[in-house]
């Protein structure tokens, strides 16, 4: 009985460990898959869509309108600069129900676009209404 308990119990804790849900977004090309399972993440804040996107957002833009949106990119400024004419970066559009608290000339300078962990934190809880993507990688 000890035995099939202990089996048991290292059964449950090897289970767990390789059931660790790997993230939606491993690469800027299957951002389409945000799009296609939408319905998972409207109505829920947008950490929980942030935390399905493994590459790095480098730069990021809030559009106050009605609605409120983000546009987040896997290039940063630079980058964005040397493209060519005919490449179109990937570009995440998330738009959320409450006014994105956004101002650029609150931001350091230089660095107005740029992603934070601090963003991620602050905007974190606002709720996503619609996700639209664009571009190619």
């Amino acid at each position: 009985m000890k035995n099939t308990l202990k089996i048991f119990a290292l059964l449950c804790i090897l289970l767990n460990n390789s059931c660790k849900a790997q993230q939606m977004v491993q690469t800027p090309n299957e951002t389409h898959k945000l799009k296609t399972n939408e319905q998972w993440f409207i109505n829920k804040p947008l950490k929980v869509l942030l935390k399905e996107i493994k590459p790095e957002i480098k730069m990021a833009e809030a559009t106050r309108d009605f609605p409120d949106y983000f546009s987040f990119r896997f290039i940063d400024r630079e980058q964005h600069r040397k493209r060519r004419i005919n490449q179109i970066p990937v570009v995440i559009y998330v738009y959320v129900t409450e006014q994105i608290d956004w101002h650029y000339e609150k931001r350091p300078k230089g660095k107005e676009l740029v992603w934070t962990k601090e963003d991620a934190e602050k905007f974190g809880n606002l709720t996503v209404i619609r996700i639209k993507v664009s571009g190619k990688e």
